[in-house]
């Protein structure tokens, strides 16, 4: 961001747009968006409380589970979508209508089938990433070179080999594009899954807090998950610009 002349760090607008909401808070114009020092102390206090501390161990639970049911199913998945016409017009359609569709609606069917615990959280919260991941994955696959493919295959490579080899190397940077894209999905896939399906987690503070309009013990909850997504898509970002390289030798 470019000032009057000087380039900010990134992060300044967080700064600003900081100092805007403890302005409106200290107005009092809404007791629904108390100021921003109340929120950071709130958050301060109640951090070290074993309630706290058991809805971060319990979201984050649900969380890096349905990331990685994700991961491990979309890639391979849009792998051989790419790869493979047959499979990719069989599973397209599919796949587009799920990314589309309000996911929210499913979280009943999944109630009925998995019950109320953490597995049908856990596949909500893989269900609101893996479209994503799919369809990158693919896009990166059929923008590979056939000659690569070509070459390895006539030294003898494996239908394995060119899979582990040649698809997922040529195709990281769209790979991790849609886990980045897909993380972010994810957290709102498991807060969904924890207001929805089972009263637990960070889900089960949002229902206390606002039920009883403890707004400042809200934003403060509210605040560290938006830390926390926003920490692992930067750190996905990074490691894309590291592997930017891939895209342009390919």
């Amino acid at each position: 961001m470019i000032v009057l002349g000087y380039r900010l760090p990134g992060m300044s607008s967080l700064i600003l747009w900081g100092l805007l909401w403890e302005a409106v808070g200290q107005s009092g114009l809404t007791f629904f968006l108390p100021p921003l020092s109340e929120v950071l102390a709130t958050l301060y206090e109640i951090f070290g409380t074993p309630a706290f501390q058991k809805a971060l161990s319990e979201t984050a639970r649900a969380f890096l589970a349905g990331v990685f049911s994700a991961v491990v199913i979309g890639i391979p998945v849009g792998i051989l979508m790419g790869k493979n016409r047959l499979i990719d017009e069989l599973l397209l359609p599919w796949v587009n209508i799920f990314l589309s569709a309000p996911l929210t609606a499913l979280v009943p069917v999944l109630m009925v089938l998995f019950g109320f615990g953490m597995k049908s959280i856990i596949i909500t919260t893989a269900l609101f990433g893996i479209w994503i991941i799919i369809l990158n994955a693919r896009a990166g696959v059929m923008q590979i070179n056939r000659s690569l493919v070509d070459m390895a295959l006539s030294f003898g490579a494996s239908p394995w080999d060119a899979f582990t080899k040649i698809y997922f190397w040529a195709a990281l940077p769209e790979i991790l594009g849609g886990v980045r894209i897909g993380v972010i999905r994810a957290v709102k896939g498991v807060i969904i899954g924890q207001l929805l399906i089972s009263i637990v987690g960070f889900g089960a503070l949002f229902e206390l807090y606002s039920a009883n309009f403890l707004m400042s013990h809200f934003w403060a909850v509210l605040i560290v998950l938006f830390a926390l997504a926003f920490t692992i898509s930067e750190a996905l970002a990074a490691l894309e610009r590291r592997l930017s390289y891939y895209a342009a030798k390919r």
